[in-house]
């Protein structure tokens, strides 16, 4: 009878002691998301689940075993949000990066972590991590019994305070969209004041660098200090973002929203200002070189140079502003850096289709060093005769004299050749040419043309060049080359007018025109051989 009792008791007790040794019975089994292998996991992976509102998850991060199975998850949600709210107030930040990553925790402190000590009334209270026993033997951190029986002790003694201003229960107690009302009210309230005081600042920051300016002899700075308006105020506004958001101690994920929209905001605000400082600088060396009216080629030079260095500049800022904003997401640069580690067939592609962008970026550093062309000079290119307008870094606009825009890929200037009639001097020769009789009179011919630019064509010839001389004789007549001087861009008028002239001066002699006429001529005839020859009559032949 004693061995069937014995025997009736070991197995009534092999039956209940699994349940007997369950942790935290009432909550159920936890769902693979916690971890709870070590101190560090564990306190993180409470915080993660309590800041978004999950409190019966947080829960399984407590020691609820001394409470009855039935009020353990009740309960044990509320215990959650009160210990929330107690250390989000009174916990450092840093405390958690402190706590030991190892299974086996801090050796010295040995199965307990502790976090912190509060103080509720005349107790003190530690706030702490214990590693315990779960089902099959398996060992866990979570905060220790005496913790969370102290919860309720030093809730009580603790009203919630944002700033040291008391703040109503009703809004911590729910969660919407991850945040309690008194965060979205706090971040609201940041955003106005960051954006109020962003204004104040940006104007007392503008007029005290206005009045340093004006201590200056350079005008440079004095055009730089409004470039600063719109940036300086998105610089200010990310600055005090960010410390509000500090101030209100978001959770991990709104925390992480919120610090990349600063970097975002500060990134732009940094690129915003340097484009505004380019143009600035541009326009700065451009119109001081401008006020030399004798260096006009030199001001047209540097135009350009200014022009395509400036679309270099602009578009790198682009370029890097846009890859600082990506490298700030953990999946965008992991992309990145997989693509550049593979660097097979994808960096074969990328090169191959970048090839002419990259020629035509290079092209256009080297005509803005080189200077081939610059803007305003007269080239002629295709055969179309113009005034290089336009230079950006992949094309050229030639502006024709008859209004059309000839669009001329920059890399022609580079590979082939063509007329720049503004590279070297300020001056070209044109020719005129002429028929004129053998009777005429050139002398008098280059006295007229004397006459000519001297008066009506004063405002376009340079006065080096005018002149007039026989270049070829014909058959019937002589070919006359007048040879005139001017700047390019009116040396075509100037021939123009000299023709047009020296037409009217020869047509009023219109005996030194091209005539058609036949002469008399005496014809001497030979004698026959071996006899002596006699003198003839001349014969007149017949026209």
């Amino acid at each position: 009878m004693r061995r069937a009792l014995t025997g009736l008791c070991v197995l009534l007790s092999l039956v209940l002691l699994p349940e007997a040794q369950a942790f935290n019975a009432g909550l159920g089994a936890p769902p693979s998301t916690v971890d709870r292998q070590t101190p560090y996991t564990a306190a993180n992976g409470f915080f993660t689940a309590a800041q978004r509102g999950d409190y019966p998850l947080a829960a399984h991060y407590l020691d609820l075993d001394y409470l009855p199975t039935s009020e353990q998850k009740k309960e044990g949600a509320r215990l959650a949000w009160r210990l929330r709210l107690i250390l989000d107030d009174k916990l450092a930040p840093e405390v958690l990066d402190n706590l030991s990553k190892e299974p086996e925790g801090d050796p010295e402190d040995g199965r307990f972590e502790k976090l912190t000590v509060l103080t509720a009334g005349k107790n003190r209270y530690p706030i702490q991590l214990s590693r315990v026993t779960v089902d099959e033997g398996a060992r866990v951190w979570v905060f220790s019994q005496s913790t969370v029986k102290a919860i309720d002790a030093i809730y009580d003694s603790y009203e919630p305070e944002v700033l040291g201003v008391p703040v109503p229960t009703v809004l911590f107690e729910r969660v919407v969209l991850g945040l309690e009302p008194w965060r979205w009210l706090g971040l609201l309230m940041t955003v106005v004041l960051a954006g109020l005081l962003a204004m104040v600042l940006e104007r007392l920051s503008l007029a005290l660098m206005a009045r340093l300016a004006s201590w200056t002899r350079v005008t440079w700075d004095d055009a730089l200090v409004p470039a600063g308006q719109g940036p300086l105020k998105l610089l200010y506004f990310a600055l005090l973002g960010a410390l509000g958001t500090a101030l209100l101690q978001l959770p991990p994920t709104a925390q992480f929203v919120a610090t990349h929209l600063v970097t975002s905001f500060i990134i732009v605000a940094v690129a915003w200002f340097l484009l505004r400082f380019l143009r600035v600088t541009s326009q700065f060396v451009q119109q001081t070189v401008t006020k030399e009216p004798k260096d006009a080629a030199r001001a047209r030079g540097l135009h350009t140079q200014l022009v395509v260095l400036r679309s270099v500049f602009e578009a790198a800022t682009y370029i890097i502003s846009a890859a600082l904003l990506l490298m700030q997401f953990e999946t965008v640069r992991n992309v990145g850096v997989s693509l550049l580690a593979s660097a097979g067939i994808a960096g074969l592609v990328i090169g191959l289709a970048a090839q002419k962008s990259i020629s035509s970026l290079l092209a256009g550093i080297q005509l803005s060093i080189t200077q081939p062309i610059r803007i305003g000079d007269q080239v002629v290119v295709e055969n179309e005769f113009g005034t290089v307008e336009e230079i950006t870094l992949t094309y050229v606009v030639v502006k024709v004299w008859d209004e059309r825009r000839l669009v001329v890929p920059i890399s022609q200037f580079l590979d082939k050749s063509f007329q720049n009639w503004s590279k070297g001097g300020q001056s070209m020769l044109g020719p005129v040419q002429l028929l004129v009789d053998f009777t005429a009179d050139m002398e008098a011919l280059r006295a007229e043309l004397r006459r000519i630019l001297e008066n009506e064509g004063k405002e376009l010839w340079d006065g080096r060049v005018g002149n007039v001389v026989v270049e070829d004789v014909l058959d019937r007549t002589l070919k006359v080359r007048v040879l005139v001087s001017a700047p390019p861009g009116v040396l075509f008028d100037l021939r123009a007018l000299v023709r047009e002239k020296m037409m009217v001066y020869l047509r009023a002699r219109p005996e030194w025109l091209p005539t058609t006429r036949t002469e008399p001529r005496q014809v001497v005839q030979q004698p026959p051989a071996g006899e002596q020859a006699q003198s003839a009559p001349p014969v007149t032949p017949r026209a």
